[in-house]
């Protein structure tokens, strides 16, 4: 009975000793849920800069930002967190996520299973798998890490057989990267073919190169659910007005 006294408050001790100090995971919000609901989505994107552009907004405020977002109708938002390529942070994220009631994509190169740790640990909703950058143990071991951690994941694909390898890992939201990442450059053309290449049980986004609402309706015409865009808006000099244009609404 003194043992089991013992590790009781001993257990009890470090469970209040873990809340204090915040280790605990926020709730999530449901990414891919709220992107399956009827109609056509925007994940609006949080970003400073672009390795082929330079700074795009550097000063932005993230949480003034997403209320803007949120206000124009964005259902989810998408925030970069890589410090030297694109000038954001793991602070960016969580003060959007703060500032409004909409799902969090961690916008980053996942590379280890810690990132993807550290995606639900920072209050992320969603992760980034890109099947470009991982190998199949990779892509598979962290997706099931994702699912495990209540996160959703957004595997990025360019093709039609990244596109086997993200269903064979059991993929339900996937992104089709219209730009290449060795060259940067955006081939409208990609989305539209990949768009009826994929099952309909799939959550569909379009990413990249999104100008305006034509591009939108485009790919909403071929079959996606959701455009995620960065570039167009952060740069906008009315970003909620471009937002509702994407909204194709």
């Amino acid at each position: 009975m003194a043992i089991s006294t013992y590790l009781d408050r001993i257990l009890a001790a470090h469970r209040a000793e873990a809340a204090a100090s915040g280790r605990a995971f926020p709730t999530t919000r449901g990414f891919r849920a709220a992107l399956a609901q009827p109609g056509f989505h925007v994940i609006a994107e949080v970003k400073r800069r672009s390795p082929s552009k330079g700074d795009l907004n550097p000063d932005l405020d993230p949480a003034l930002l997403a209320k803007e977002y949120e206000a124009a109708g964005a259902t989810c938002l998408s925030v970069l967190t890589d410090v030297e390529f694109f000038g954001g942070s793991p602070g960016d994220l969580a003060a959007a996520r703060a500032a409004t009631r909409l799902p969090v994509l961690r916008k980053d190169f996942t590379v280890c299973e810690a990132d993807v740790i550290d995606a639900r640990a920072m209050g992320a909703d969603a992760v980034l798998l890109i099947a470009a950058a991982l190998d199949d143990a990779e892509l598979t071991a962290f997706h099931q890490l994702a699912v495990a951690l209540g996160l959703d994941a957004l595997v990025e694909v360019h093709d039609e057989a990244e596109l086997d390898r993200a269903l064979a890992v059991g993929a339900t939201l996937v992104g089709v990267n219209q730009r290449d990442l060795v060259t940067f450059e955006v081939d409208h053309a990609r989305a539209a073919r990949m768009g009826a290449a994929m099952p309909d049980a799939v959550v569909k986004v379009a990413e990249s190169g999104v100008r305006d609402g034509d591009d939108a309706r485009r790919l909403r015409d071929a079959g996606y659910d959701a455009v995620l865009v960065g570039e167009t808006l952060v740069t906008s000099s009315d970003p909620a007005a471009t937002l509702r244009e994407l909204r194709c609404s």
